[in-house]
């Protein structure tokens, strides 16, 4: 018999992007919102209702801060990487006005955005096996900041038929000796829903008795509707308080989504580990655009008053005509500017010659034959939904939803 031949060992090549960066998702809100704009900028008539931004313009006062400290030379030298002293008092004095937590300067960090306040929280409480309580639907960027810290994302699921909110006994189901953080957000993206007061006392002080973290998203506290109510947990749980981390920002309640400022607020151990982060990452937010929060935090709400109404009117509107469709379940939102319909009527059948089976089907035959953009529910952890942001014009939302009622007609 002649010589058999050893299998060779071939080296394995090593991916040119770590595994870590590799593994994260695209944001698919801003994914769709890209999309829109492409096919805009080709001319095609698309709508978008992806973006979770106001269509309005910032306040002009806030605008006019900004144009005077561009002039300053004061902020075009590095500032402190925890932000402005100045900055950090108006929110220690917002978070008081509006929520009544009293807070000190210690406390706050002034982050790139909210998005970077929720990744240096994960990042300053997480360790490799630690997992973290996601009520889902959640925001896209939650599980990948808890991934990208080394926790677990846990999904705890609560569906049209709960109003989109978890019960204690679902986290207490969901519990186990790994749980570490409790992530709230309420009044919700992207479901719009909002939790009643007892809710969110009874769930404080169950992560209270659990020894368990919460970071809870604030950043649509202004825009609620019905006379409902959205107390900051720790308020209504005081004892939880030193376990605790408040997310909140610019963005959304002063149309400033651009301006990229946003903070978190917890215990002056965590904040100073996140701070220290920071000062690595990216070091102080720009100058300008704190100066600008400085202005919004201290003026007035009129302005964020005016956007509310325009988006209750937009919100009956959105409500109504989709719950015109056969096939469409759509709660009306009590927060926010999300409209979240349950679709799984009308998967299974054909529309436009073709027939969609999950979410993101539907929203690519939308997309195509309707050319209205809209963000599936599998982007937020729940395969049979939609989310429509109702932050565009009167006339774009009309126009959009009466394509979607003669497509799906």
């Amino acid at each position: 018999m002649g010589d058999v031949s050893e299998p060779q060992e071939t080296e394995r090549q090593p991916s040119r992007v770590s595994r870590r960066i590799g593994a994260i998702a695209e944001s698919a809100t801003l994914a769709v919102d890209s999309k829109a704009k492409a096919l805009k900028a080709e001319g095609a008539p698309v709508i978008g209702f992806g973006a979770g931004e106001p269509d309005f313009p910032t306040p002009d006062y806030v605008v006019a801060a900004a144009a005077a400290a561009a002039g300053d030379p004061v902020n075009h030298r590095y500032s402190p990487a925890g932000g402005l002293p100045e900055l950090k008092a108006a929110i220690v004095d917002k978070t008081a006005r509006d929520s009544g937590y009293a807070v000190t300067p210690g406390q706050v960090l002034v982050t790139n955005g909210g998005k970077q306040a929720v990744y240096n929280t994960f990042a300053a409480l997480l360790d490799p096996g630690d997992e973290v309580l996601l009520p889902t639907p959640y925001w896209t960027t939650y599980p990948e900041s808890i991934r990208l810290a080394g926790g677990t994302p846990v999904e705890v699921f609560a569906g049209i038929e709960q109003g989109y909110q978890v019960s204690v006994d679902q986290l207490e189901q969901a519990r186990t000796p790994h749980t570490k953080v409790l992530v709230f957000c309420s009044p919700s993206n992207p479901t719009g829903a909002v939790y009643p007061p007892q809710a969110v006392e009874d769930i404080g002080r169950w992560a209270l008795e659990h020894g368990i973290w919460v970071v809870t998203d604030e950043i649509y506290e202004h825009l609620l509707y019905d006379d409902v109510q959205a107390p900051s947990m720790p308020v209504l749980v005081p004892e939880l308080a030193e376990t605790c981390v408040v997310l909140n920002g610019v963005a959304k309640t002063y149309a400033m989504t651009g301006w990229r400022v946003g903070w978190m607020v917890g215990p002056t151990d965590i904040v100073k580990a996140a701070t220290n982060l920071q000062s690595h990452a990216t070091s102080n937010v720009a100058n300008v655009s704190q100066r600008a929060a400085v202005a919004a935090l201290q003026g007035s709400l009129e302005a964020v008053a005016e956007m509310r109404a325009a988006f209750d009117r937009r919100r009956a509107t959105i409500t109504s005509m989709l719950n015109e469709i056969d096939g469409v379940q759509c709660p009306t939102p009590q927060g926010a500017f999300y409209a979240y319909p349950n679709v799984e009527g009308l998967l299974g059948r054909e529309v436009a010659g073709r027939t969609p089976t999950t979410s993101v089907e539907l929203a690519e035959v939308i997309l195509d034959e309707a050319q209205v953009a809209l963000v599936p529910g599998e982007a937020f952890g729940s395969q049979g939904y939609l989310r429509l942001s109702y932050a565009l014009g009167d006339n774009d939302l009309t126009e959009g939803i009466e394509r979607l009622q003669k497509l799906l007609a």
